[in-house]
C-alpha cells in the first residue's frame, strides 16, 4: 500500500468517520488496482485508458458487478482525492460508467420447509436444541434481523410480552408481534436458561448474563455465524439443503408468508422495519399465483370463470 493510499485512508477516518469495515475494503480495492496497475506507474501515473483497462479486467476476472462497483467508487474517491492534495490534476476515472446491477430474488423457504424445520428441532432434546429452536420460532414468527434476535436482553421477554419493542437500523424503534408458539418456545427456553445448574454450553452462566442467548464470546450473546453454523445442520436434518438457509432466510420467509397470505405491503413494511417501502417489494417477491388471485378476486374488471 502506498503512502497516498494511507493518506486517503486517514483522511476517510478522520474527517469521514468511516468505520474499520469501510476502511479495510478500501484498502483492498486501492491496493488492489495498484498492483494491477503497477507497470502503468500504478494509480497515480495511471492514463484514462489505464483505468478503463483496469476497470474492464474485473468481469474477466470473474468479479461480480456489486464488487466492481465498489472498486470503481473507492478509485474515483482516491482521485478526488489526489487532486485536491495536488498529486493529480486530472481524474481518469471519470468516465468509469456504474456496472448493472441486476438484484436477485431473496432467497425463501416454503412453509412445508418451515414445519419441517420446526418438527425436526422440537423432536430433539437438551438445551442447544431448544435455543435453536427458539431462535427459529423468534425470527420467522416476527420478521426480526439477526442482530436483533440475537441482542434481546432478557428482561424483555421475562413477563410473556405478546409485542417487543425493537431498535433498528438508525435507531428506529418498531413494535414486534410474537405468536404464540414463539411465546412459548421462550418460555421453555427460559425454565432450562434460568436453571443454576444448567451452566451448558448452551446456556453460560445464566443467572449472570444479561442476554436471551448468552454466549462465552467477546459480545457475551450468541453470535450471528454461529446462529448460522447451527441452522446449516438443523437444516440437514429436516431434509433442507443448507445453502438455501441462513438466519436472514427465516426473515424472508416471514414476510413472503405473510404477503402470500393477503398481508397488506405497507404493514410488511412495517414490521420488517423498512423505511422506504421500494426495499419491502424487493426483498418480499410474491409469487405469481398469488399475484393472480388477488388480481382476478379483486379487480372490478376480471372475468368469472
Amino acid at each position: 500500500m502506498t503512502p497516498q493510499i494511507e493518506a486517503f485512508l486517514e483522511m476517510m477516518a478522520v474527517e469521514r468517520d468511516a468505520s474499520p469495515h469501510t476502511l479495510a475494503a478500501y484498502g483492498r480495492d486501492l491496493a488492489d488496482a495498484e498492483h494491477i496497475l503497477q507497470d502503468k506507474g500504478g494509480l497515480l501515473r495511471a492514463g484514462q485508458e489505464d483505468i478503463e483497462g483496469w476497470f474492464s479486467g474485473l468481469a474477466v476476472r470473474g468479479l461480480s458487478a456489486s464488487t466492481a462497483a465498489r472498486r470503481r467508487a473507492s478509485v474515483r474517491q482516491f482521485y478526488r482525492f489526489a487532486m485536491g492534495e495536488g498529486w493529480r490534476n486530472d481524474d481518469p476515472s471519470r468516465r468509469l460508467d456504474a456496472p448493472k446491477q441486476g438484484r436477485p430474488l431473496p432467497k425463501s423457504l416454503s412453509r412445508d420447509e418451515i414445519d419441517n424445520l420446526l418438527n425436526t428441532l422440537s423432536a430433539q432434546d437438551g438445551a442447544a436444541a431448544l435455543r435453536l429452536l427458539t431462535l427459529v420460532e423468534l425470527t420467522y414468527a416476527s420478521g426480526m434481523r439477526v442482530s436483533e434476535v440475537l441482542g434481546l436482553k432478557l428482561a424483555a421477554v421475562r413477563r410473556d410480552p405478546a409485542y417487543l419493542i425493537i431498535t433498528g437500523k438508525g435507531d428506529k424503534e418498531r413494535l414486534v408481534p410474537l405468536n404464540t408458539s414463539a411465546r412459548e418456545a421462550v418460555k421453555a427456553w427460559l425454565e432450562v436458561r434460568e436453571k443454576p445448574a444448567a451452566k451448558t454450553k448452551a446456556a453460560p452462566k445464566p443467572v449472570e448474563s444479561p442476554w436471551l442467548f448468552p454466549s462465552h464470546g467477546r459480545s457475551g450473546h450468541l453470535t450471528p455465524r454461529r446462529f448460522a453454523q447451527l441452522l446449516d445442520s438443523a437444516a440437514a436434518a429436516a431434509g433442507i439443503d443448507p445453502s438455501r438457509i441462513s438466519p436472514h432466510v427465516l426473515r424472508h420467509a416471514f414476510a413472503t408468508h405473510l404477503l402470500e397470505g393477503g398481508a397488506d405491503l405497507r404493514v410488511v413494511q412495517t414490521l420488517l422495519g423498512h423505511s422506504d417501502i421500494s426495499t419491502t417489494q424487493i426483498y418480499t417477491h410474491v409469487a405469481t399465483d398469488r399475484l393472480a388471485q388477488v388480481v382476478h378476486k379483486s379487480h372490478p374488471l376480471a372475468r368469472k370463470n
